[in-house]
């Protein structure tokens, strides 16, 4: 069965490795969002899924990612790959000093908060906070992404770039779940009670989480600024966040394939029914009503944990 998996996964990296070379540049820029908004969806899913922390205000760490970036090489001429861990390090200190007061919030109320959050950056923004951020005309002329000395300026550049960064990603998730905080941050979402009760510092182990998703979100946000070379505020609106949090929860929460695939529904899927604009919205939100009836845990929803039992012989403590 493992090796199985390997050859399917196998398949489609190679696919995914080669597709630029059959597809037209607006095809290709279709896959570099779809790949933003995986980053964006496993750095939610951090939070969302794996801690189980309602957050629907994502996009303020996105935006302060994208807006430290812009700010930064614009008034400083700073080559925005080298920006990468500043945006993470601004939207991780941004989502610390937010998160501090709410982070005992539950449910619903953390929900309702983490709106108001983004909310109010994405107004502050508007209104050209501290005279940087360009008012609701955004920051214009952002130099590209260089790398070796090489300039990337098309789709299929950013393509490779933007795999890259999805890989490291993928690859960095995969192992932080599977470590002993990742293990922890699982037991608070299942019961955060009993997690207390079995000495996990419940308060410390979200606020963590929280900082590691809004970083990641951050760095996001410098990839976005140096693909768009322009950003303004209706870029991180209160929709982005919905989207984030729908390439979660319905791909499958907690579930790093489930958020690919999310983010390829919610992202690509609705670019191949352009022609049908009228009614592609009411199609799919149709869709989105009888999967979740029929599918309550998303598409592809989190494997659950199996550990051996003890005993001479694991599984059952049979030999």
């Amino acid at each position: 069965m493992r090796n199985k998996s390997l050859y399917i996964y196998g398949v489609i990296f190679a696919a995914l490795a080669v597709a630029p070379l059959f597809l037209n540049p607006y095809w290709v820029d279709v896959l570099n969002n779809v790949g933003l908004y995986a980053i964006l969806g496993l750095s939610l899913n951090l939070i969302v899924g794996h801690a189980g922390l309602f957050n629907l205000g994502h996009a303020a760490f996105f935006a302060v990612g994208a807006y430290t970036a812009a700010i930064l090489n614009t008034q400083f001429a700073i080559p925005v790959l080298w920006l990468l861990p500043v945006c993470a390090l601004a939207a991780g200190l941004f989502a610390a000093v937010i998160a501090r007061p709410i982070i005992h919030l539950r449910g619903d109320y953390l929900c309702i908060v983490t709106i108001g959050v983004g909310e109010i950056l994405r107004i502050a923004l508007t209104n050209d906070i501290f005279g940087v951020t360009g008012g609701p005309n955004g920051i214009f002329g952002i130099s590209r992404p260089t790398v070796f000395g090489y300039v990337i300026r098309r789709p299929h550049e950013f393509y490779y770039l933007i795999g890259a960064f999805l890989m490291i990603t993928i690859f960095l998730f995969h192992r932080l779940e599977n470590s002993r905080f990742g293990r922890a941050v699982n037991y608070l979402r299942e019961d955060e009670t009993a997690a207390e009760g079995s000495g996990i510092d419940t308060s410390h182990y979200k606020l963590a989480v929280f900082v590691l998703g809004a970083a990641w979100a951050g760095m996001a946000g410098d990839i976005f600024a140096a693909k768009m070379t322009i950003i303004a505020p209706e870029s991180f609106s209160f929709w982005e966040s919905v989207v984030m949090f729908a390439i979660v929860i319905l791909g499958g929460s907690g579930s790093i394939p489930g958020v690919l695939l999310g983010a390829v529904l919610f992202v690509g899927l609705p670019e191949a029914f352009r022609d049908f604009a009228d009614a592609r919205m009411l199609i799919f939100g149709a869709a989105m009503v009888v999967m979740m009836i029929v599918r309550t845990e998303g598409i592809l929803p989190q494997r659950p944990r199996l550990y051996p039992l003890p005993g001479p012989g694991g599984a059952g403590g049979k030999p």
